[in-house]
C-alpha cells in the first residue's frame, strides 16, 4: 500500500470530514497532502496539485509563504497567547488600527472571532444588543437574502438559505425574514416592502457583497448594494456585509464594499478565510463608533457579553498583520486586475462550450454553470479534475475558480485547458 493510500485509509477510519458524506469515502478518497508550494500541493505520492479554491477560499499568496511564516514564527517565540479580556497586545491593537485605516476611520472598532460562522453571530447579536441598549428591544429580527451563505452554526444559519446546510436543522433555528437575492428581479422593491412590513421590528439585514458564494458565485453590481445602503438607513435597519468570503483583494479591492461606497459604509463588515493568509482561523467584526458607544454603560450587562478562550489569539494577529502589511506595502492591489484580466482573457473561449452557460467573473472569482450535468457531476469533476493536477471542488453544476493571488498569463491560460479538458472528459463519461 503507498503512503497516500494508508493515509486516506486511517482518515476515513478516523477523522470526520466536514461537509463530506463519509459513506461516499471509498469512492473520494481524501487526498494525503504533505506539502504546500506557492498554488501548488503535494500529496503522500508525490503528486502535485492546483490549489484552484485556495483551500476554502482562504489562501491568499501561495502555500508556505515565507512572509507569514516567519511572522507566525516570531510571535510564537514570544508571545503565542493571553486572554484578551483585561489584557491586550501589539498584534491585535496593529491589526485592528490598520483595518480601520482601510475604512477610512469609518469603522473604528474590532471584535475578534475565530472563523466566519462566529463572526456572523457576533454580528447579530451585536446588532439586536445595541437596540436593546437603545431602549428597542423589540428590534430582533433579521433579514437574509435568498441563496445566502453565513455560516453553518445555528445562529448563522438561520440567515443562511443554502437547503443542503439547513434543512437538517430547521427545527433548531431562528425565524428569518428572507428577501430576494439581490441579483433577481424586483429584489430592492420586495426588500423595501418587507423592510416597511417589519417597521419597529427589524434589526439587521445581512448580504454578501459583489458575490453570492455558495449558492453557486451568484454575482450582482455594486449600483444595487448603494440602493441597499440606502434603503437600510432610510428604515432604520443595521447592514450587515458579510466580506468573509470576498474581502482580502477577492473582487479587486481590499473590502469588496470600497466598489461600492466608500463614504457610506455597513454598519458592520465581516472578515475571515484570507485575513491570514490560509494559515490560521480568525474572524473580525468591524463596526461604527456608533455601535460601539451604544456599549459603554457602568452597567456590565449593557457591555458586549461574547468571548471564546483564544479571542484575539497574538499568533493569529500577527499572521493578519502580515497580511495587512503584504496589501499596504506592496503592489498587490495593483497586480490584481492584471490578474484578474488574464483569467478572463484564458476563460473567455470556454463561452462558446455548447454545454457552459453564464460565464462569469468578478475580480479574481471564475465561475461558469454546465447544462445537464449528469449524476454526481461536482463529484465526477472534482475526480477527473485530480487527473489533471487540479483540486477544485465545484457547487453543484457551478464549476469556479478562486486561486491564489499568483496569476500570470501561462498559468492563466493552463488552468483553464485544464479546466477544459476535465470537463469534456467528465460529458463525455456521462
Amino acid at each position: 500500500m503507498s503512503r497516500s493510500s494508508d493515509l486516506a485509509a486511517r482518515s476515513r477510519a478516523a477523522v470526520w470530514h466536514p461537509c463530506t458524506q463519509m459513506a461516499r469515502l471509498d469512492a473520494v478518497p481524501p487526498l494525503p497532502m504533505v506539502r504546500g508550494d506557492g498554488p501548488w500541493l503535494i500529496d503522500a505520492d508525490g503528486h502535485r496539485y492546483f490549489d484552484a479554491t485556495s483551500a476554502w477560499w482562504t489562501n491568499l499568496f501561495g502555500h508556505s509563504d515565507a512572509g507569514l511564516q516567519q511572522a507566525i514564527a516570531r510571535q510564537a517565540a514570544t508571545l503565542p497567547h493571553v486572554m484578551l479580556a483585561g489584557c491586550t497586545h501589539e498584534p491585535a491593537v496593529l491589526l485592528a488600527e490598520g483595518l480601520r485605516a482601510l475604512t477610512g476611520g469609518a469603522l473604528g472598532h474590532a471584535f475578534f472571532g475565530s472563523d466566519g460562522a462566529s463572526a456572523t453571530e457576533i454580528a447579530l447579536k451585536m446588532s439586536a444588543h445595541y437596540w436593546r441598549n437603545q431602549g428597542q428591544p423589540q428590534k430582533c429580527e433579521f433579514i437574509a437574502l435568498a441563496g445566502g451563505y453565513h455560516g453553518e452554526t445555528l445562529g448563522a444559519l438561520s440567515v443562511t438559505d443554502v437547503p443542503i446546510f439547513r434543512d437538517a436543522y430547521a427545527p433548531l433555528l431562528r425565524a428569518t425574514h428572507l428577501a430576494p437575492a439581490l441579483h433577481e428581479p424586483g429584489a430592492l422593491a420586495a426588500i423595501e416592502r418587507l423592510l416597511v412590513e417589519l417597521d419597529g421590528r427589524c434589526a439587521a439585514l445581512i448580504v454578501e457583497p459583489l458575490i453570492q458564494g455558495a449558492s453557486g458565485m451568484r454575482m450582482h453590481g455594486p449600483e444595487v448594494l448603494r440602493a441597499l445602503r440606502a434603503l437600510c438607513t432610510q428604515h432604520g435597519v443595521h447592514l450587515i456585509a458579510d466580506e468573509i468570503a470576498v474581502g482580502c483583494g477577492r473582487t479587486g479591492t481590499f473590502f469588496a464594499w470600497e466598489q461600492v461606497d466608500p463614504q457610506h459604509w455597513p454598519d458592520f463588515v465581516l472578515l475571515s478565510k484570507g485575513i491570514t493568509g490560509g494559515t490560521l482561523p480568525l474572524s473580525v467584526v468591524l463596526t461604527t463608533d456608533t455601535v460601539f458607544n451604544a456599549f459603554l454603560s457602568p452597567d456590565v450587562a449593557r457591555g458586549f457579553l461574547h468571548s471564546h478562550s483564544y479571542t484575539g489569539n497574538a499568533i493569529v494577529c500577527a499572521a493578519a498583520c502580515e497580511v495587512l502589511r503584504r496589501f499596504r506595502e506592496s503592489d498587490l492591489l495593483q497586480q490584481l486586475p492584471r490578474q484578474a484580466q488574464a483569467l478572463r482573457e484564458a476563460f473567455a473561449p470556454l463561452a462558446q462550450h455548447p454545454r457552459v452557460t453564464a460565464l462569469r467573473q468578478t475580480g479574481m472569482v471564475v465561475a461558469f454553470d454546465v447544462s445537464e450535468p449528469g449524476e454526481r457531476f461536482a463529484e465526477r469533476f472534482h475526480l477527473v479534475a485530480r487527473r489533471n493536477e487540479l483540486l477544485i471542488r465545484p457547487i453543484g453544476a457551478t464549476v469556479y475558480l478562486m486561486p491564489p493571488y499568483l496569476i500570470d498569463t501561462p498559468t492563466a491560460q493552463w488552468l483553464a485547458q485544464a479546466v477544459r479538458a476535465t470537463l469534456d472528459e467528465v460529458l463525455a463519461g456521462a
